[in-house]
């Protein structure tokens, strides 16, 4: 039975998930806060986390990172609640390391599907380098002959995100993340993001 530690400070929104989770099988473990959040992930070892981005205590950021530097829990999937107007704080969260986000309020199909699509990831997944620390990945992807914008791209699509995903972490329009991916598939010689991706996890994999 996976395990689902929720970190929130609202108590309400807990309830929910907890409710929502439980109902599909999920053991619910529950945090008041970003440092009450840490500890419970250091000591339950839960297999997936959602963690809110504002909080007392220690902020969602702090506890990604917090997680992210040590070895136990530096691959546990982490999803972050957001709001609609903390698109700056998604991107900065996303570069840390975080897997995925809901944008509050969260519809209960889109969490479940969320849970369930990050869990079968990383079942199948090997685990990737920590955003920020092995994050030169996107400047090893240069040498395919790609810009550096390029790279930045092609290396959040080897890692399963989505355009408009992408389009959020870097702060960049849909448009311009096509156009990228336009010309990195031409650079390559690829005609689609799976052969892309595909190249890119050889490149990197070369690289460690």
């Amino acid at each position: 039975m996976k395990r689902i530690l929720v970190t929130d400070d609202d108590a309400k929104l807990r309830r929910q998930f907890r409710a929502l989770l439980e109902l599909e099988g999920y053991t619910v473990i529950e945090a008041h806060n970003g440092r009450e959040g840490v500890e419970l992930a250091r000591s339950e070892r839960p297999d997936l986390m959602i963690c809110d981005v504002t909080m007392p205590e220690m902020n969602g950021h702090r506890v990604l990172e917090t997680l992210r530097n040590e070895p136990a829990t530096a691959h546990l999937p982490f999803i972050f609640l957001t709001g609609w107007g903390e698109r700056e704080d998604l991107r900065a969260g996303m570069n840390l390391g975080a897997d995925d986000y809901l944008v509050k309020p969260v519809e209960p199909a889109d969490l479940i599907a969320a849970v369930r699509a990050r869990l079968r990831r990383t079942e199948s997944a090997r685990p990737w380098p920590v955003a920020g620390k092995e994050a030169p990945t996107a400047g090893r992807l240069q040498s395919l002959g790609l810009t550096p914008r390029e790279a930045e791209v092609l290396s959040w699509v080897a890692q399963g995100k989505s355009n408009p995903e992408i389009a959020t972490i870097l702060g960049i329009g849909l448009t311009t993340v096509k156009k990228h991916l336009e010309s990195t598939f031409s650079k390559l010689g690829v005609e689609n993001r799976t052969s892309a991706a595909a190249m890119a996890l050889e490149q990197l994999g070369q690289g460690r």
